[in-house]
């Protein structure tokens, strides 16, 4: 059996789609365990369990997933994946776990364009049931890395990230495989097995927009800079920017063509 644990978040514009390449990209039975906030599904077949409760932290929701799917799950050897709400797999998933976790114990999406993150992402993460309980995993942040500027940093997949370090245990990153990349970070396909669109739920300015931004800044650019006015409107442009290529990117999403070999 197969565990899908899911946060959708503010909106039900990817309940569907995650629900359709789930569909056509698994084949074994499974059961999706999905967590809303101000989100209601049109309706709730698709989902062995729901949540509304309104916790605001990502990674809080996904460890009482995991608990509950830990609680639920029949056997030890169950998959269990971690799917962020404007994720979805892209080819069949089954014959790629079972190619890597027999050698991994973990495999999990590591963005290491996003300024050089180094934890497990949990837009994709796969592991078994007892795994998982065996580390008592945990997404929460705390445990810290160092960004491309040298800043130590924290995020959701921290503690994770300790949890496997100070067990020395080996895990496969799954990394960015784009041919072409609309966005440094958005918009990425990992191991041509997993889409994640990265801005779904929330804005679409990164912190790697900001970096560059401010690396790539005219020395007029740089003076202006300092007026809160003048910074508003930048991040108003690349927002802008990120959504016009987002609302593109899903529209060949929801027109069942080969969006994948089309942008990325």
């Amino acid at each position: 059996m197969i565990h899908v644990a899911t946060v959708h978040w503010r909106t039900d514009r990817w309940i569907g789609v995650q629900e359709k390449y789930l569909r056509k990209h698994l084949k074994s039975p499974y059961q999706v365990y999905a967590w809303f906030n101000d989100v209601t599904p049109a309706r709730l077949d698709p989902y062995f369990f729901a949540c509304f409760e309104p916790v605001n932290e990502h990674e809080i929701k996904l460890n009482i997933l995991a608990d509950i799917i830990c609680s639920c799950a029949e056997s030890d050897e169950d998959i269990l994946i971690f799917l962020d709400g404007d994720a979805f797999p892209v080819a069949d998933v089954e014959p790629y776990l079972a190619e890597k976790l027999p050698a991994h114990k973990l495999v999990a999406v590591q963005r290491r364009e996003n300024n050089g993150d180094t934890q497990p992402h949990p837009c994709f993460c796969a592991t078994t049931v007892g795994f998982w309980k065996r580390i008592k995993g945990d997404w929460k942040r705390g445990h810290k890395w160092k960004n491309g500027q040298g800043e130590w940093i924290t995020d959701p997949g921290g503690n994770l990230l300790k949890l496997l370090e100070d067990g020395r245990i080996d895990w496969h990153p799954m990394l960015r495989s784009n041919r072409r990349n609309p966005h440094p970070v958005l918009f990425g396909v990992y191991d041509a097995l997993v889409y994640h669109h990265g801005a779904g739920f929330r804005g679409s300015v990164t912190r790697l927009d900001e970096i560059n931004r401010k690396k790539n800044a005219t020395a007029m650019e740089k003076t202006l800079s300092i007026l809160p006015w003048y910074r508003h409107d930048v991040r108003r442009k690349i927002r802008e920017e990120n959504r016009r290529m987002g609302e593109e990117i899903f529209g060949a999403i929801q027109a069942e063509g080969d969006f994948v070999n089309q942008f990325l």
